[in-house]
């Protein structure tokens, strides 16, 4: 216990940090840069392809027809370059939080490394390739068992539970793998997973409870479209934010029982040596009396 809320207030403290707080801006600089590539590139092509596709829908021509007589305008025109915006958005958002993500918990890592930990040895127990495996492999896992899960989110109670339960699942094979990734060898990594495994994933849950906060804001950005603009930034600020503090977390937590762990081997190592000293004294000194019995009593 003392380890986990150790760890929590330090990865509070370290989102107080510049470097951390850049990070987390970094997924709103990326998504202004991919919208106004791909606004000066494709507006005008997405605009028109996507007003011929609203005139071209049969079933909906008579509504717009209705709409126009009843405000006097284009229908069509006006509400392509919204559908082009509300439909564009969540794929950018989705790419800016992928690229930020690969990189941001290995900085963050290093950085509690750096501050915490700086003379803990890197023993490089697992790949870059590696760790990416076995996230998606993880991931896939989570997804079956969402899907698999489906039917008891009907049961009031499981709702809360089951979602949480497999993200936090998730969340904690994945960022304490990415955590002792570069610290730990494979054994040593292996016994901490073990070992910790409950409270890891107690950190994998509470972190999952803590993701959904931006999807409040996100469903809100979509119902008031006026604020759409303002509130999905601010979504995507908090998620990034509460992403570098999960990882900020399963750091601190996983390298202080790494830290802690080769400290508890090292002061066994002496113990152990002693102790095999005078047994191996006592062999040789029995070894010598029976030898100077076997001189005295021969002729």
């Amino acid at each position: 216990m003392r380890l986990l809320l150790d760890s929590f207030w330090r990865a509070v403290a370290y989102c107080m940090l510049p470097r951390v707080i850049v990070l987390s801006l970094l997924p709103l600089a990326l998504m202004v840069l991919l919208a106004a590539g791909l606004g000066y590139f494709y507006w005008d092509a997405a605009v028109v392809w996507t007003r011929e596709a609203l005139d071209a829908w049969p079933l909906l021509s008579s509504f717009w027809a209705w709409i126009g007589r009843l405000f006097s305008s284009d229908v069509t025109a006006a509400l392509a370059p919204l559908v082009v915006v509300f439909g564009v958005t969540p794929l950018i958002v989705v790419l800016s939080l992928l690229i930020v993500a690969g990189f941001m918990a290995p900085a963050l890592t290093k950085l509690a490394a750096e501050r915490r930990f700086p003379t803990l040895e890197q023993k490089k127990g697992a790949s870059f390739f590696g760790s990416v495996l076995r996230s998606l492999a993880a991931t896939v896992l989570a997804l079956i068992a969402l899907v698999v899960s489906m039917p008891l989110w009907l049961i009031p109670p499981l709702v809360l539970i089951l979602p949480p339960l497999i993200w936090g699942w998730l969340t904690y094979r994945v960022m304490s793998f990415d955590a002792l990734a570069e610290h730990a060898s494979p054994e040593e990594r292996a016994t901490l997973l073990r070992t910790h495994r409950l409270p890891l994933l107690c950190i994998g849950v509470l972190c999952g409870y803590l993701g959904a906060a931006p999807s409040i804001v996100w469903a809100s950005g979509l119902l008031f479209a006026a604020a759409f603009f303002v509130l999905v930034p601010i979504a995507i600020w908090i998620y990034t934010l509460v992403f570098a503090f999960s990882a900020l977390w399963f750091a601190h937590y996983c390298l202080d029982a790494l830290a802690q762990m080769r400290a508890q081997r090292a002061a066994l190592q002496p113990a152990t040596g002693s102790g095999e000293a005078p047994a191996l004294e006592a062999a040789e000194a029995t070894e010598a009396n029976k030898a100077a019995l076997s001189q005295w009593g021969s002729p």
